[in-house]
């Protein structure tokens, strides 16, 4: 078996643009949380979400390759091109070898939606562009950045819920692992517009704190109402090791373990149980102790019965060492199909500089989570092996491991 392990990293979301942005952010405990008043023109009955901007494409890429881009896309793109260039990868790098993508998304609303809007209103389906099937697939991401990039190995949409992020990188780490690619683009992407989260907000999940909007997600928190939605993109270069030396790239980390489980169960809510068994499978697969990890990146989306699930989980495996926790959820939102990759990504920058980013709005812990080590300040802490989980509807759960290089 081969070594997976990071060369590039790029993010685009709402508490940042870039690498440094959210590097700045996260040590700070900057929420990116704001009010959107279209939400509530719409019948939204929760106006909050993370305020992320789209990015100007314009003059970067040809018309022809901004046409197939739906908004996630367009997200997807940024953070995959800041991922390369940190890399080192290059348009003859690119030409030159056979790179493959596994990217995590789960809808493009927005574009389905404005299609059939535009059939309504013209009763013409030729007026919806050249560009509306690309952009309303699942596969938008995946198959407009392999074309936009000449990507020659793997393509693949992962469509795992909230999941898809963390599966993507799994999944890239096997291919890796097993020689069936050298270098692997692994990420998540998720649309921010008010047309994605309608239904969401419909089944009475999301905040009603609208009297502060960063005060609003609360993960863990005994008075946590609901989680808030958000978005944007985070991108991974996954590579082998022996590939990674012998070119000459940076390596920030390897990927130790990777963990995955169903619950089987209940469609729309966690299990602690399943949530167990994915860590547990990236502890095996790691090769390493429960009390090896310093640092757990946690999923909770301040929801009350998704956040006590995974409390009851960590809480029975990690209570007695005591180990660290917090969810970067509590600044972002739930970034939904980016989550697991852009929560990598937070986690590999906490390695990177030394420090874990708090928990922010934990006040007053509950049944369930009185018994974890909350971090809610941030922490200098060096941190060598850390833990990511990301679970979703459906009972998908994932769990990745990292250990810094």
């Amino acid at each position: 078996m081969k070594r997976a392990v990071i060369t590039g990293i790029g993010i685009y979301s709402c508490i940042g643009k870039n690498v440094d942005e959210v590097t700045e952010s996260l040590r700070a405990g900057r929420s990116g949380i704001g009010i959107d008043p279209v939400r509530t023109e719409y019948g939204y009955r929760s106006p909050l979400t993370g305020i992320v901007e789209r990015p100007v494409l314009k003059g970067v890429l040809e018309r022809r390759a901004r046409v197939g881009l739906a908004e996630e896309g367009e997200y997807a793109y940024v953070a995959t091109a800041q991922a390369m260039q940190d890399a080192g990868i290059d348009e003859d790098f690119l030409r030159e070898h056979e790179i493959g993508i596994f990217y995590g998304n789960d809808s493009s609303a927005k574009a389905v939606i404005e299609a059939h809007t535009t059939c309504m209103e013209k009763k013409d389906t030729t007026l919806l562009g050249s560009g509306a099937i690309f952009q309303s697939m699942n596969s938008t991401v995946t198959m407009n950045l392999a074309t936009i990039f000449h990507l020659k190995g793997v393509n693949m949409t992962i469509s795992a819920a909230c999941a898809s992020g963390s599966h993507a990188i799994g999944l890239g780490a096997m291919f890796v692992r097993q020689g069936m690619q050298d270098v692997v683009i692994c990420g998540g992407a998720q649309e921010v517009n008010y047309l994605c989260m309608g239904s969401f907000d419909g089944l009475g999940v999301f905040s009603l704190r609208t009297g502060d909007p960063t005060a609003a997600s609360r993960p863990f928190d005994r008075d946590r109402d609901g989680l808030v939605p958000s978005g944007g993109a985070a991108t991974l270069i996954v590579e082998s090791y022996e590939h990674a030396v012998r070119r000459g790239a940076h390596i920030y980390a390897e990927i130790l373990g990777y963990g995955f489980s169903s619950n089987g169960g209940n469609i729309s809510q966690a299990d602690p149980a399943g949530s167990r068994r994915a860590i547990l499978r990236a502890v095996e697969d790691a090769g390493i102790r429960l009390s090896d990890i310093d640092y757990i990146n946690a999923h909770a989306t301040s929801t009350p019965h998704g956040d006590a699930c995974e409390a009851e989980a960590l809480a029975s495996l990690f209570a007695e060492y005591r180990t660290p926790v917090s969810s970067t959820k509590s600044m972002t939102g739930h970034e939904c199909w980016m989550a697991g990759a852009s929560e990598a990504v937070y986690t590999l920058l906490m390695m990177q500089h030394g420090f874990m980013a708090p928990n922010i709005n934990f006040e007053h812990p509950d049944t369930w989570s009185e018994p974890l080590n909350i971090v809610t300040r941030t922490s200098e802490k060096n941190l060598d092996i850390c833990l990511s989980n990301s679970f979703g509807f459906g009972g998908t759960n994932s769990a990745l491991i990292i250990k810094k290089l």
